[in-house]
């Protein structure tokens, strides 16, 4: 669960940083060594909730722990499988498992050898809690292990692991399991590391290494000096939490950060033709949605002191009838600023093999909310009020976190509409880990209680639709799942796409998934928002997309633009010509720049000198763009 994950030409000049680019006023960095060291400032208003890889909800805590902790397989520029623990991989020739060649002579931050083993156990731990139909810590990594049709994993030596499947797809390679030290975590099993308390410093293998980490403050990076891979020019990074968008937005503009993650759609319209500031418009993969509390919908239990406040969230009518409510197309207008597409089916349209629009599509229609409402047996009363079929007056809880302007915006068109119908709303914003766990049943600890009829929240998934589509299971209820909705027929059709033979068959079971959702009003998807971000080209250049085509540079998929990252200010080193040819200037007769009153001819030679080195970069630069715009361009704006 998260706030939404919310597509990106560069000029010449900018990119490169040359020709008088100044160092942008610097954010005080909190304990950093020597003021000397280059550091990545990076804005989110998504508070870290832990620094606990099984327990964070949020993709702010996905990008922590893939800073430190690398995947077994990696993904590339256009989210393809690439080295990552693993440096080879090679499927048996009956097609039951993977032989993954680790990586030689790899190192963890602290020094001690990273081998196979540490792989197995990893991945050992998300074995174990699947054997025992359970989960680590929140449960979001393992069921990756599980889709992929993982059953078992051995290492016969510290550079080999083999992992056996029942699967005959590739979702091996999409397995989100961090690779864990088995030196430090090896005498716990996944119940106690589920629950563990992870601090700072951690040790890891990725190309930075969490060293600090303050509550609603920062997150603090150094680069790990034992990485495997090519080395980012930041020297350090810091994730800076800001209490709102604005407040963020202004110190992109001060230069006190370099990048900043979801801005709203008014203040990325202002940044727009600012010096030294990009805009990203990205597709995101998940959606922003209202979740229908429905527990006991299927097998009728109820929770003391909580649960859904009206059985009326238990009929798929009732919810089916307030869809009819929300005019979507005014939400992306007036909420999105136009930055998005009106949400339908749970599986998203930038995932376009397998998306499908709705058979029986809502349209918005106020009127025909009421008349179905009426229909279903949900009449008013006197006073106007809408009554449950126990005579009650419906009054619903809606509620939503408080790291995005938009869902307060969205919150009160929501409350308006619904009252038209005669149902009160009262909404309510929490920060994430509260909200995470006023969702949370029974079946997530004696302690929750499900207390909610309507969370406004949303998702973002990866390049498989499964990671979206699991939290519809029965199984998520009490870990991933925010609508408690169980039905075994979608869990049945779930496995048939999993091993479906042939895309063409998967789909037609996909379509079938995402109508059974969409019909059942298990989620009302309003819409699904872009990825809105702002970075600053004056410090770094090697900024890149991820996917190319539609992508973001951070918060994707891995640490893949991380390490992509150089000093824009740096002069690059002269070319051999470009030496001769300033040699050559310093003895010859001395002509004043304009505008100075010597004659030395430093000035002269200086130019020269940086002439030739930045058209040698621009071809480099040049040759870039070619092979983004040849990958499918970019969805960058000025």
């Amino acid at each position: 669960m998260r706030a939404p994950v919310r597509t990106r030409f560069v000029r010449l000049l900018a990119a490169m940083g040359l020709a008088g680019a100044l160092l942008a006023p610097s954010l005080a960095v909190p304990a950093r060594a020597a003021d000397t060291k280059l550091v990545l400032r990076v804005g989110t208003t998504q508070d870290l909730d832990s620094i606990n890889p099984y327990q964070t909800l949020l993709v702010v805590g996905y990008e922590v722990f893939q800073l430190t902790y690398n995947l077994l397989v990696d993904f590339g520029p256009n989210l393809e499988p690439v080295p990552g623990f693993a440096d080879s991989w090679e499927r048996s020739a009956d097609g039951t498992s993977w032989k993954f060649h680790i990586r030689s002579g790899m190192k963890w931050s602290d020094g001690q050898p990273a081998t196979a083993q540490d792989a197995c156990f990893s991945w050992g731990l998300a074995l174990a809690a699947i054997k025992d139909e359970a989960n680590i810590g929140a449960g979001y990594l393992d069921p990756n292990l599980k889709d992929a049709g993982v059953t078992k994993v051995e290492c016969p030596d510290d550079q080999t692991m083999i992992a056996s499947t029942t699967d005959a797809s590739d979702r091996i390679f999409q397995v989100y399991l961090p690779i864990i030290p088995k030196h430090i975590w090896g005498k716990m099993d996944y119940k106690a590391i589920g629950e563990a308390k992870f601090e700072a410093p951690l040790v890891g293998t990725g190309p930075y290494t969490l060293a600090e980490w303050k509550t609603s403050e920062y997150a603090r990076f150094v680069r790990n000096p034992n990485y495997w891979g090519t080395q980012g020019a930041a020297d350090e990074v810091v994730i800076q939490f800001f209490k709102t968008d604005d407040t963020m937005v202004q110190a992109l503009k001060a230069g006190e950060i370099d990048y900043a993650r979801s801005p709203n759609a008014d203040q990325l319209k202002a940044l727009q033709g600012q010096p030294n500031i990009r805009t990203v418009v990205g597709s995101a993969n998940g959606w922003t949605q209202l979740a229908f509390n429905e527990y006991g919908a299927s097998d009728g239990k109820t929770i003391k002191d909580g649960g859904p406040s009206t059985k009326a969230l238990l009929d798929p009518a009732f919810r089916d009838a307030l869809g009819y409510a929300i005019d979507k197309k005014l939400l992306v207008e007036r909420v999105l600023g136009g930055y998005g597409d009106v949400g339908t089916t749970v599986v998203p349209p930038v995932l376009g093999q397998w998306h499908v629009e709705p058979d029986h599509p809502r349209t918005f229609d106020i009127a025909l909310a009421k008349q179905k409402l009426d229909a279903a047996g949900y009449k008013l009363d006197a006073s106007g009020a809408r009554l449950d079929k126990e005579g009650k007056a419906i009054s619903l809880r809606l509620y939503y976190p408080d790291t995005d302007s938009t869902y307060a915006k969205a919150a009160q068109f929501v409350k308006d509409w619904y009252g038209q119908l005669g149902i009160k709303v009262t909404a309510q914003q929490f920060d994430s880990a509260t909200l995470g766990n006023i969702v949370l049943p029974p079946e997530a600890g004696a302690e929750y209680k499900a207390n909610y009829d309507i969370e406004l929240w949303g998702w973002a998934g990866n390049p498989d639709p499964n990671a979206l589509l699991q939290i519809f299971r029965c199984d998520a209820i009490g870990s991933s799942s925010d609508s408690q909705y169980c039905n075994p027929e979608y869990d049945k059709l779930y496995d048939e796409q999993t091993n479906a033979k042939t895309a063409a068959e998967r789909k037609t079971i996909l379509a079938q998934m995402q109508n059974m959702i969409y019909d059942q009003a298990v989620y009302d998807i309003l819409y699904y928002d872009a990825n809105l971000v702002a970075y600053r080209t004056d410090r770094f250049a090697g900024w890149q997309n991820q996917p190319l085509a539609n992508g973001t540079p951070l918060f994707t998929y891995g640490t893949l633009d991380y390490t992509l990252l150089t000093d824009a200010t740096a002069v690059a080193s002269p070319t051999p010509a470009a030496s001769a040819a300033s040699e050559a200037s310093a003895t010859a007769a001395p002509t004043p720049a304009p505008g100075t009153t010597g004659g030395t001819g430093d000035n002269t030679a200086l130019m020269v000198g940086i002439l030739a080195a930045v058209l040698v970069a621009a071809g480099v630069i040049l040759a870039m763009i070619f092979r983004r715009r040849s990958g499918g361009g970019t969805g960058e704006e000025e």
